[in-house]
């Protein structure tokens, strides 16, 4: 563990100890069961504005609480919904898969790993306006996966996202239909060049599975159905995989410039993908109570797929409850759900999918606005940990060492071990029977020590001149990483204001008195003769302790 560990554990000891919440309460979601995280004292009323920020962006700043003050709750969705500033289409530029030297690695990195886009994703994480968007966008990304784990192509990885920004608060049908089409992904599942007679069943059993209805019959409150004998009603069979993969037969890679349709070294993965009519399945195919006459063209065969799950009735709670569990909380109430999955059959207009009526449903729901019970909260996954404490302290970034350190937790973006994310909704709190915490699968006990040592290194060791802040001189355009310490120096010694904004942005104001003096006589305790410097150290103690605390950990 780093140096000052002692110090911190001696503090949070002290701030812990004016909590409540036992083991089996959310307080638990990030310590052993030994030693649960603390919930807010009863009574302590959290800075809703706060609360909306952790829910609806990459983390609280001064500036984001006052704009969401000012404008009000649906004021500042309105706002969102028209930001922009987030993108990857400039990064989505096809290359030969052999235009690299051999040993030539500055140039792979650039074309074909995740690296260039990651990058763009925290840094516009950071910094970006748009931070709804990119909140949905991610939370979307973690549904329907595809990863540079098996397709390592910079331009396919950076369209395949930019389909989330793009389609955030559009609707769920042109996404499903975007993504099917996607090359991309069409790699990753094998539904590229699937052909008749012997199709690929993987891209329709995800399809259905994971970016749709899910396996099992759900009633709109997300409960699963049941058949007489108690057991679980499926939402499709065997046979319908099967039919589906047929209906998606027919379909291949479209190639950069004029290279020929056989020159596999020029797979265009930032193009959709285009037809193959020698590969299709022309006859006639039935699945889903859906009937896709003979002779009907790939594009009608593949909206029938879509149009068949996107129109199932599991698709809306299964949707919602994902969308509620990475905004808001993994243990919403079946009446939760059930709204928000209404809203997604009927956005008011008749309209079903509007990702838009959704989103603004799930945050101005009464369970995402009231105060939050003792089952509430949400665990920071280790990407979201990273850009709020950038955040709150004040990063510029061009994102390269948030890609770096992002691994090492077991969560680097856009390479998913598997289709099936980094972690599975239904995670289970650990030592609770009920309730659910799916970023607890990545905090491993190694991955508590690494993500406290994070913090020791961006705060208490974290002055400008860190080595893995410079910029990277072998990606071009790197402005490498800085945290804005004058804001903190401009303190001097106003300890009571360092502390006011830390629980304002760290805890959304809910340290209790005992927990506030612990915080402030750390800070005082740091002396130094030259007062900037002396701001800058204390200011770095205490967010230390603040960013290494279990209840900056859980957002409520």
């Amino acid at each position: 563990m780093a140096a000052g560990s002692a110090l911190a554990l001696a503090v949070l000891a002290a701030c812990d100890g004016g909590g409540s919440g036992g083991g089996g309460s959310a307080g638990g979601l990030v310590s052993t069961p030994a030693t649960p995280a603390p919930a807010p004292a009863v009574g302590t009323a959290l800075d809703d504005s706060v609360r909306l920020a952790q829910q609806a962006s990459f983390g609280p700043t001064v500036a984001l609480v006052d704009r969401i003050r000012t404008l009000g709750v649906n004021g500042w969705l309105d706002e969102q919904f028209a930001a922009t500033g987030s993108t990857y289409g400039d990064l989505a530029v096809d290359v030969r898969a052999d235009s690299c030297a051999g040993g030539d690695t500055a140039c792979s990195t650039q074309r074909f790993t995740r690296t260039p886009v990651a990058m763009r994703f925290y840094a516009d994480a950071v910094a970006a306006p748009d931070q709804l968007r990119q909140r949905v966008a991610f939370a979307l990304s973690q549904m329907i996966v595809a990863s540079e784990a098996a397709v390592r192509s910079t331009a396919g990885i950076a369209a395949f996202n930019q389909l989330f920004l793009t389609h955030a608060f559009g609707n769920y049908r042109e996404l499903l239909l975007a993504v099917t089409l996607n090359a991309f992904m069409g790699d990753y599942l094998d539904m590229a060049d699937s052909r008749k007679g012997a199709p690929s069943e993987n891209y329709a059993r995800e399809f259905l599975q994971l970016f749709t209805m899910g396996p099992d019959k759900l009633g709109m409150d997300g409960s699963i159905e049941r058949d007489a004998s108690g057991g679980p009603i499926p939402n499709y069979t065997a046979t319908d995989i099967r039919e589906i993969a047929r209906a998606l037969t027919g379909w291949t890679y479209a190639r950069v410039g004029t290279a020929a349709a056989t020159d596999n070294l020029a797979i265009a993965y930032a193009q959709p993908m285009i037809v193959a009519p020698a590969r299709y399945d022309s006859a006639e195919k039935r699945f889903l109570g859906t009937v896709v006459a003979a002779g009907a063209s790939q594009q009608a065969s593949i909206a029938a797929v879509v149009d068949a799950a996107f129109n199932h009735a599991s698709t809306a709670p299964f949707v919602a409850r994902h969308l509620i569990t990475h905004l808001v909380t993994p243990n919403p109430t079946p009446a939760y759900i059930g709204r928000i999955a209404a809203v997604f059959a009927n956005n008011g207009s008749g309209v079903r999918g509007d990702l838009k009526a959704v989103v603004r449903a799930i945050l101005t729901d009464a369970e995402a606005r009231a105060p939050q019970g003792a089952n509430a909260g949400k665990l920071k996954e280790p990407v979201l940990a990273m850009t709020s404490l950038a955040r709150a302290i004040g990063f510029t970034t061009d994102g390269f060492v948030f890609q770096v350190r992002d691994g090492s937790f077991g969560q680097p973006v856009m390479r998913a071990p598997s289709v099936f994310n980094f972690y599975p909704d239904d995670f289970p709190l650990p030592g609770n029977a009920t309730l659910r915490s799916p970023a607890s699968k990545l905090l491993t006990l190694a991955n508590q020590v690494r993500l406290h040592n994070l913090v020791y290194d961006w705060t208490v060791s974290g002055d400008a001149n860190r080595t893995e802040y410079a910029a990277v001189t072998t990606i071009p355009g790197t402005s490498g990483t800085a945290p804005v310490w004058a804001d903190w120096e401009a303190f001097g010694d106003n300890v009571d204001g360092m502390c006011d904004r830390i629980d304002l942005l760290f805890f959304a104001k809910g340290l209790t008195k005992g927990q506030r003096d612990a915080l402030k006589a750390a800070g005082t305790a740091v002396t130094n003769a030259d007062p900037k410097l002396q701001a800058r150290k204390r200011a770095q103690m205490m967010l230390y302790i603040a960013g290494t605390s279990p209840m900056f950990l859980v957002d409520r």
